[in-house]
């Protein structure tokens, strides 16, 4: 009998890819499937980063490329952050990965070990927990409350630090929830972290650009006090729809950077060439189609607030970032993850149960606004005759 390491009894994954297999089984058997699932941008890559890809192959771009990322690329991050942010960083601190995911494996295997400590926000993507968990450390949530506008926290997250701590993970604007730490509870957070100056911090800030109704995204890091043990995650997939092409950027601190390094060397040796190229294209190119994109987002945005809070026994509270909406079903009777799979199999409308994103998901389904106003619209329609059909109290 085959033997495997604990570890690999320990991982989890993503739901949101097992509903989209089912939606698209389902699908094929000739059913309408609306897919409300899925966290991808309905939009397509914009096409002068498509032509840059293009032009990169036919220009003989077919070979390796140093580990972190061709040194045009990362400059081409770095001045995109200068622009955002206000901070100037150094190239040679920018990773260039396949995927956002791939810096938050990354971070988590680096300090996460048995009898350690990682912190994680709950509900949050599951990635987090799935991999702490993985390393051994003990997963421990950060609860992410819907009273405090799916902000979190800084008083209970420091509560919560202790001598075993050896990361500490935030996302605002964040998934599922799409909820927008203000400021000042960021600003409150730095300054209790001085307490605990071994706890490194990655920040994930993948939906940096997706804030609404003049919300700010704060990025942690306009922090100078905890740069030297902040990991900032970000990439192309959700601001340039390249979900596809899978392509992340990460800062580190000067200390841990030559460890990615090593790690890319070992694991993946490089992010593919002629992605990179279009990844300057994203970056240094025009940028109207990000904004025909939020526009659009904020449109849909709108329509999944004001039709879900029609809902009977369904309240919705209104997204300040990303596109995601996080409904609050506790009073249909159903518990999340059935009621997610049931409108899925008798409406065939994909959702994610919130339990997906950690127990205090529980009472909530996420809806991706990823989709047409129409289909929105549709999906909206098919749930209010589901949870009318069946009542308040679930079979």
């Amino acid at each position: 009998m085959l033997h495997t390491i604990p570890g690999f009894d320990r991982i989890g994954e993503e739901n949101a890819f097992a509903v989209l297999a089912r939606a698209t089984n389902l699908a094929s058997q000739g059913h309408d499937v609306i897919n409300l699932g899925i966290g991808q941008p309905d939009f397509k890559t914009p096409p002068h980063i498509v032509e840059a890809a293009i032009k990169a192959l036919r220009d003989g771009q077919h070979g390796y490329t140093p580990a972190t990322g061709i040194l045009p690329l990362r400059e081409a991050v770095a001045r995109r952050t200068l622009t955002t942010t206000g901070i100037e960083i150094s190239p040679e601190n920018v990773a260039i990965v396949p995927g956002g995911k791939i810096t938050m494996f990354a971070a988590i295997l680096m300090f996460g070990e048995p009898g350690s400590e990682i912190l994680y926000p709950d509900p949050g993507f599951p990635i987090y927990r799935s991999m702490i968990e993985f390393t051994g450390a003990k997963p421990v949530p950060v609860p992410i409350r819907e009273e405090n506008g799916f902000a979190f926290s800084a008083d209970e997250t420091l509560s919560l630090i202790t001598d075993r701590t050896r990361l500490l993970i935030v996302n605002s604007p964040a998934n599922p929830t799409g909820g927008v730490t203000p400021r000042a509870e960021i600003e409150k957070l730095v300054a209790g972290l001085e307490k605990w100056p071994d706890v490194a911090i990655m920040s994930d800030e993948i939906y940096d650009v997706m804030t609404y109704d003049g919300e700010e995204h704060v990025s942690l890091l306009t922090f100078p006090e905890i740069r030297d043990r902040l990991i900032l995650l970000n990439g192309w997939s959700k601001t340039w729809a390249m979900t596809g092409w899978r392509m992340g950027w990460s800062i580190w601190p000067d200390a841990l950077y030559d460890k990615l390094r090593k790690l890319a060397v070992n694991a993946w040796s490089c992010v593919n060439a002629p992605s990179q190229f279009a990844g300057i294209a994203a970056i240094d190119g025009p940028q109207d189609a990000v904004a025909e994109m939020m526009t659009a987002f904020d449109r849909r945005r709108k329509l999944v607030v004001e039709r879900m809070n029609a809902l009977p026994g369904v309240s919705c509270a209104t997204p300040k970032g990303a596109f995601y909406a996080f409904p609050n079903i506790k009073a249909t009777g159903w518990q999340a993850k059935k009621l997610a799979s049931a409108l899925l199999e008798e409406a065939h409308v994909a959702t994610i149960g919130g339990p997906d994103f950690g127990v205090l998901g529980e009472g909530y389904i996420r809806l991706s606004y990823a989709n047409s106003e129409e289909n929105i619209a549709r999906a909206i329609d098919r749930i209010g005759e589901f949870l009318a059909r069946k009542g308040n109290r679930p079979d």
